[in-house]
């Protein structure tokens, strides 16, 4: 099942009579809120996805900032998106996919079609394609979601993954090495982590590198693709992005869904920094 869509081809399948489900995934941390944004101009029919409500759940601080939904929730939330089994589900968002990712990892095990829009709205856009404005309530779907796993890991399997295969911390240089602390109470990384920035796989245009890039970028970094691969990002966001990259390329991975926003809340936990995996361990 492919997992990308470009923009002329969901223009086609738009064209083509089969039911096409559209999800306006807009946020990013200095934006949460994306629906002004998608009232103004949205893709034909998209509904609005509200990530930090619909794509995860309140949690207690130790749990991370945006804990996985529970099954229940997020099929009741598929089915007011309008998703009937069997529908075609796009995600997009405005910024390089890295939100849509979200939807498209929790979905893409549980019986849903889902793509992301290559490219994005920016993409879409670019094309020439139409955009309508206003807020959209559709028709309420029926779908049923499969409880299967969509590929999780949790923080022990975080710290056995550089053991085990590769641990693959995809968030920027500065806040692998420790020098931004952001919203975490700690800055550094998880001790055997590399640091692969997720927006290495990311072209000038927003869409994804080729095949062939993304896993040549992985090998520069000395990453065996055939070994386990378990990824994490700040908050279990970003990481998602690298799974999709990973599954473009023809590569599984899990995604750790605390990331290190749990795991610098977990004073157990060792903390490294520098440029290396294994880097200078910092005590609490």
């Amino acid at each position: 099942m492919p997992h990308l869509i470009a923009p002329r081809a969901l223009h086609t399948e738009l064209a083509s009579g089969r039911p096409v489900r559209m999800l306006d995934v807009r946020w990013r941390l200095d934006v949460p809120e994306g629906r002004p944004a998608y009232v103004s101009a949205h893709l034909p029919e998209a509904v609005y996805v509200n990530l930090e409500r619909e794509l995860a759940k309140p949690g207690y601080p130790e749990e991370g900032r945006y804990p996985l939904p529970d099954l229940a929730d997020l099929e009741q939330s598929a089915r007011r998106w309008g998703i009937d089994d069997g529908d075609l589900v796009i995600a997009y968002d405005d910024n390089d996919a890295v939100a849509a990712a979200r939807a498209w990892w929790l979905l893409r095990t549980r019986g849903v079609d889902i793509r992301v829009l290559d490219g994005g709205l920016r993409g879409w856009v670019a094309e020439g394609l139409p955009l309508e404005r206003g807020d959209r309530a559709p028709q309420p779907g029926s779908v049923t979601l499969l409880d299967v796993d969509p590929g999780t890991a949790t923080i022990d399997d975080a710290a056995r993954a550089p053991i085990t295969g590769h641990l693959v911390d995809t968030r920027a240089p500065e806040q692998y090495r420790g020098i931004a602390t952001g919203l975490d109470p700690v800055a550094g990384h998880i001790p055997g982590a590399v640091n692969v920035p997720a927006i290495t796989h990311i072209a000038r245009d927003g869409t994804l590198k080729s095949p062939a890039e993304i896993r040549a970028a992985f090998e520069a970094y000395e990453i065996d693709l055939d070994l386990p691969i378990t990824l994490y990002c700040g908050a279990g966001i970003g990481s998602a992005h690298t799974a999709l990259a990973l599954a473009h390329a023809g590569v599984e991975a899990r995604v750790f869904p605390g990331s290190w926003s749990q795991w610098s809340r977990s004073q157990s936990r060792p903390v490294a920094v520098g440029r290396t995996p294994a880097g200078v361990l910092q005590a609490w």
